[in-house]
């Protein structure tokens, strides 16, 4: 069984692999996707791991994710709680403009399932990457 930061590297790994399907098999069937700062419209809250599935499903068809060039993992005084600060590169799909992000997430894992994974994204921030043309899942049209 992987620890939580083995279980978080994996996701990475998956999200480069663009392997939608096996990173959303990482939450637990009940596992909680939040979204803090969510764009007006999109979801604040996904629940269950099939809806996560369904979430995700179309974001290779959006963002072309290339490298994780800057991952800082804080693990807490809880050993289930981890907080990750990382920032993503790679293209904007529909336009081929260049993409880059940071991101701030903190996730519970046990057991090798992500529980909860709390997403404090900007869609500012995103809005301005795809230049209105798409947006993430989650956002306003996504």
């Amino acid at each position: 069984m992987r620890t939580p930061r083995q279980t978080f590297d994996h996701a990475l790994e998956l999200l480069l692999a663009k392997d939608m399907a096996a990173f959303a098999d990482l939450w637990a069937t009940a596992g909680i996707m939040e979204f803090p700062f969510a764009a007006p419209g999109g979801p604040s809250r996904i629940e269950g791991r099939e809806a996560v599935r369904e979430y995700l499903r179309s974001y290779p068809e959006i963002v072309d994710i290339r490298e994780f060039p800057s991952v800082r993992v804080h693990e807490t005084t809880d050993p289930e709680v981890l907080v990750a600060e990382f920032e993503a590169t790679g293209f904007v799909v529909a336009s081929g403009a260049p993409y880059r992000l940071g991101y701030v997430a903190v996730l519970t894992i046990r057991d090798g399932e992500i529980h909860t994974y709390r997403d404090y994204w900007s869609p500012a921030a995103v809005a301005g990457l795809l230049d209105g043309a798409v947006t993430l899942p989650g956002s306003a049209r996504g």
